[in-house]
């Protein structure tokens, strides 16, 4: 499924970084994930601003778990 902003090697990049940034997205640690990232991954509609604050999407989520069984 890729998008037309994101090659499909890009976003298996990002694929493979989601667990992680998951991960700071929990402790609060936003600040470490690159503002590239972050458009990329909001382009990808896998995360998404809500109220001033990033949070997956259920997209986001399934692809985290989907990762994360590997």
């Amino acid at each position: 499924m890729a998008t037309a902003s994101t090659p499909s090697a890009r976003q298996g990049e990002l694929r493979e970084a989601l667990p992680r940034i998951e991960n700071l997205l929990r402790s609060n640690r936003a600040g470490e994930i690159g503002e590239d990232v972050i458009d990329e991954l909001v382009r990808c509609a896998w995360m998404e601003w809500n109220g001033g604050a990033l949070r997956m999407t259920a997209t986001g989520q399934n692809i985290c778990r989907q990762m994360q069984t590997r």
